[in-house]
């Protein structure tokens, strides 16, 4: 016999359809790159959902090309491929631009990220590895918290009274985060620029600055991190004053949109 599904009240056809499509992007969003099969037990295992409801998601996933079965589970379909091509024309960094983040990391030697804030998250959409041994990688396409570090200072400068609540809501220090993180806010666009030390991860520190757009509005960031045992005063200085140069001429050229810009 089947295991039953325990549903909540339902309110509708949307609600109903809502649900299906969480349901299916939850089943995609097992694979990884460390995982990229994956059968129907790992989907019941992971989403709680009955057999059935997976199997039925499964085979719709198939049926439209996200999907692809093998004799030993299921991976990403060709669908995925077009999806995957588009995200990468509307989100690849131009030549210019991946040329200043290269330049960047070489001559400060540390990692280059470029961060936009979506909702209570920053996600990473372009990244510069430091060229030493012990560095800091994030990959493209991570998301990080907004209640703590470099980047997340200087996104959050034209951040609603309601979206920093929601932030500090998400954080380990709850609601009463907020005044804190309006003192980081402020600082950050005092000196132009925002440090973190270990804030987020323990011997990490970052400092980042604000890519501007056509309004005067941070819609990007643009950072340095790497081990705290390297940041001195003196370099973060530096890295301050470099980062603030290459944002210059980032927001020169245009970027309103972070990456649909007229480079």
């Amino acid at each position: 016999m089947q295991p039953t599904e325990t549903r909540p009240a339902e309110t509708g056809p949307e609600t109903q359809g809502v649900r299906s499509v969480q349901r299916a992007l939850d089943i995609l969003s097992l694979l990884t790159e460390e995982r990229p099969l994956i059968t129907i037990r790992d989907a019941v295992a992971a989403t709680g959902l009955a057999k059935t409801t997976v199997i039925r998601l499964i085979q719709t996933l198939e049926q439209i090309g996200l999907l692809w079965a093998t004799s030993t589970g299921y991976m990403a379909g060709p669908g995925l491929w077009r999806w995957a091509h588009l995200a990468r024309s509307s989100w690849e960094l131009p030549p210019e631009t991946k040329r200043m983040m290269r330049d960047l990391a070489a001559r400060d030697r540390e990692t280059v990220n470029v961060y936009v804030a979506r909702d209570i998250v920053r996600v990473c959409i372009a990244q510069q590895e430091s060229p030493q041994p012990l560095r800091h990688v994030v990959h493209i396409g991570d998301e990080l918290p907004l209640w703590a570090g470099a980047s997340a200072k200087v996104l959050l400068r034209n951040a609603s009274p309601g979206l920093l609540a929601r932030v500090a809501r998400s954080s380990p220090y709850g609601e009463g985060h907020v005044r804190r993180l309006r003192e980081w806010i402020d600082e950050a666009a005092l000196r132009g620029h925002a440090v973190s030390h270990g804030e987020r991860e323990e011997g990490l520190t970052a400092v980042a600055v604000p890519i501007l757009g056509r309004s005067g509005t941070a819609v990007a960031a643009l950072s340095l991190s790497g081990p705290t045992l390297r940041f001195t005063d003196e370099r973060i200085d530096t890295f301050a004053r470099d980062l603030k140069e290459v944002a210059q001429r980032m927001a020169e050229r245009g970027f309103d949109h972070p990456l649909g810009s007229s480079f």
